[in-house]
Formats: structure tokens, C-alpha cells, sequence
């Protein structure tokens, strides 16, 4: 497996084919009292196709669908200008929402990405963009309305995003920050909640259940540092509603903090555009060695209670092997301890701080 073939027209028409295949698989266990279904679970978690190229006058596209889950969404659908130092993209593309957001699934230390990400719809949204860089500087900005899902909407938002990626000798370091405003038109409510690590269970042991609103507005931090076979990364982020009929504002807050090492000499973290990127094992399967091994742990926290909204706090310690064979194929293995304070389902005589654990595996390639 290795880079998708690109084919090339003289007068500047480009033409690749790209996608990604995720397998996932694991165990789930909750407390037995809370009747809830766990154990053995299976997905097929991601299974993307697109195609992208070059337009004569600077011109870009890129279409991408998902296949999983029995439907075909649209992931990506962009028109992109590169006008040098500005990049404009028009269409569905992810807003300006956290370091691990916009890190693709493929780069990530963990198979599914800190809580708070999902929890708080981060998404992608119809709408245009624009993309500054110079040097170690970055800052994006775009106007969104939503999903092409959940259209029509008259729901519109507003993100922005500064990084500051300097080097240090052989250390990438980054810092940045993030903004979010949404008004919301139709549906006129949010609900915030999230699964314990895994996506195969559909459990979601905290939960705000839906929120009267009238707009969201999000701010966060981002810090990482990648020096040789070590990186650490953390973020902080907080979502506040303003709920309508005059209801005081509830704000919610999520974060994590990490840190990860190749065992295998020679290998460390890619970095590119203000997010992570693919590791290149220096001896891949195949070519005479193993292959690239890294370990990672995690602390991972969320926290849905403000006001009289109690939708439970969890926290979460996270482990993962990950197994780099080659450029282009990964396979993972995660172990999560999740502690659950106020959580919005109850156990037992209605106890609602209890714990829960998770295994998780992944196989997976692109191309």
C-alpha cells in the first residue's frame, strides 16, 4: 500500500484518487447494574473515497465520501484558490476548532479523538474560508452555515484560528488559540454528550440532554511540542450557551493532556500546517525492519454540569499502542479508565459516580 498514482494533463488538469479504510473492534464494561448493553463491539469505522486535483489559474478540488455505516456521506466537497500566501476553500470543510480536530484520523495518538471535540459538534459545515501563512505564523478564518446533513438550516457560524509553530533547534513546538461563534436559527437547541472513548457502543454516560438555545460561543488553547521520538500536547477548551427565554448561560468545558515516544530509533511525529502529521517509519514492514511503535497515555476530561443543567463529568486515563508498519497502514490498540461523576445515567439504587474500562483496536490503511 502506498500513495494513490496522480495523473497530469499538460495544460495544468490534475487527477488523484485517495481514501481510508478503519476497522475497529474491542470491549466495552460497564457497571452491571446499569443495564446497559456492553462487551464485544465491532465497526466498520471509516471507509472514505474521493479524488482531488489541480485546476488550470491556481485553482483546486477535492470530493470525498464515506461509505461506513450502511449510508454515504459527504466528508469533504471544496473548491480551493491559491492566491500564495492566501488560501481560499469554498464548500464543506472543517472549521477552526482545536489542534485535535483538525488533525486527520489517520495521525492520531488515540483511535478516537479527545472527548470534548465530539461532545461539542465539532463538525464539518458548508461554508468559506481563508488560510494565511508566513514563516512560523498561521491564522484561518471562515463563515459556516452547517452541515450539508442537516441542511436546510439557517444556522450560521463564525471561526477563527491562530497558530504559532516556531523550531527550536531539532524541537517543533506549537502554540494556539481558537474562537467559535454560532447563532442558532433552526433547530433552536444543542445537546452536549459523549461515548466512553470507543465509537462501537452507542452508550453515552454523560449527557446534557437538549438545552433551549439561542447561540454557542467556544474558545480554546492548544500547546505542543515534538522533539525526536517525543511529543507532548494539551488543550483547553469551554463552550458557553446562551439558552433562550431568559434563562441564564451555562458554560461546559473539556480538555487533555498527553504525552507519547517511539520505542523504534529514528521515528517521531509529523507535523505540518498547524496540526499533526504521518509518521514515516525509518524501517518500514516490508523493507528489512518492524516498522514504526510508539506508546502514548493520555489524561482526558470533560464536564457537563453548570447551573441546573447536570449532565455528568468524566474523566479519563488513556494508554494506546500504535504500530506504524508502513507510511500508508497502522494498527492500534487502546486502553481507557473512565470515571464518572453525576453521570446522566444511573446504576444500581441510582448511584451516578461509578467507573467504566474500554479496550479498543483499530486496523486501518489509505492511500
Amino acid at each position: 500500500m502506498g500513495a494513490a498514482p496522480e495523473v497530469e494533463s499538460e495544460d495544468g488538469f490534475s487527477f488523484k484518487p485517495f481514501g481510508r479504510l478503519m476497522f475497529d473492534a474491542g470491549l466495552s464494561a460497564l457497571p452491571a447494574s446499569s443495564g446497559l448493553e456492553d462487551g464485544f463491539g465491532q465497526e466498520l469505522r471509516r471507509a472514505r473515497l474521493g479524488v482531488e486535483g489541480d485546476i488550470p489559474g491556481g485553482f483546486g478540488y477535492k470530493l470525498e465520501l464515506d461509505f461506513a455505516g450502511n449510508e454515504v456521506e459527504i466528508t469533504d466537497a471544496i473548491v480551493t484558490y491559491d492566491a500564495g500566501s492566501v488560501d481560499v476553500t469554498l464548500g464543506q470543510h472543517n472549521g477552526f476548532q482545536s489542534l485535535e480536530e483538525l488533525t486527520s484520523s489517520r495521525f492520531s495518538s488515540f483511535i478516537e479523538r479527545a472527548a470534548f471535540t465530539d461532545a461539542f459538534g465539532f463538525e464539518r459545515r458548508l461554508g468559506i474560508s481563508a488560510q494565511y501563512g508566513a514563516g512560523d505564523v498561521l491564522v484561518q478564518g471562515g463563515l459556516f452555515t452547517s452541515n450539508i446533513d442537516d441542511l436546510p438550516d439557517d444556522s450560521w457560524s463564525v471561526d477563527g484560528r491562530a497558530v504559532y509553530a516556531p523550531k527550536l533547534g531539532d524541537t517543533q513546538l506549537h502554540f494556539g488559540s481558537s474562537l467559535h461563534y454560532r447563532e442558532l436559527e433552526s433547530p433552536t437547541s444543542v445537546r452536549y454528550r459523549q461515548r466512553p472513548l470507543v465509537h462501537f457502543t452507542s452508550t453515552r454516560l454523560i449527557d446534557t440532554g437538549t438545552i433551549g438555545a439561542q447561540s454557542e460561543f467556544g474558545a480554546g488553547l492548544e500547546l505542543a511540542a515534538i522533539s525526536g521520538p517525543f511529543h507532548v500536547a494539551a488543550e483547553g477548551y469551554r463552550q458557553q450557551v446562551s439558552r433562550r427565554h431568559g434563562l441564564d448561560d451555562v458554560a461546559f468545558k473539556g480538555g487533555y493532556i498527553e504525552a507519547g515516544m517511539f520505542l523504534t530509533p529514528g521515528d517521531s511525529r509529523g507535523y505540518r500546517g498547524g496540526r499533526f502529521n504521518r509518521t514515516r517509519p525509518t524501517n518500514p514492514v516490508g523493507e528489512g525492519g518492524i516498522g514504526a511503535v510508539q506508546v502514548n497515555l493520555r489524561y482526558d476530561y470533560l464536564d457537563l454540569n453548570d447551573g441546573p443543567i447536570a449532565g455528568g463529568t468524566q474523566n479519563g486515563l488513556f494508554a494506546s499502542l500504535i504500530w506504524t508498519t508502513t507510511d500508508f497502514t497502522r494498527l492500534q490498540l487502546n486502553y481507557g479508565r473512565l470515571e464518572y461523576d453525576n453521570a446522566a445515567v444511573a446504576v444500581g439504587n441510582g448511584l451516578r459516580d461509578y467507573s467504566a474500562d474500554v479496550i479498543g483496536m483499530r486496523a486501518e490503511l489509505d492511500f
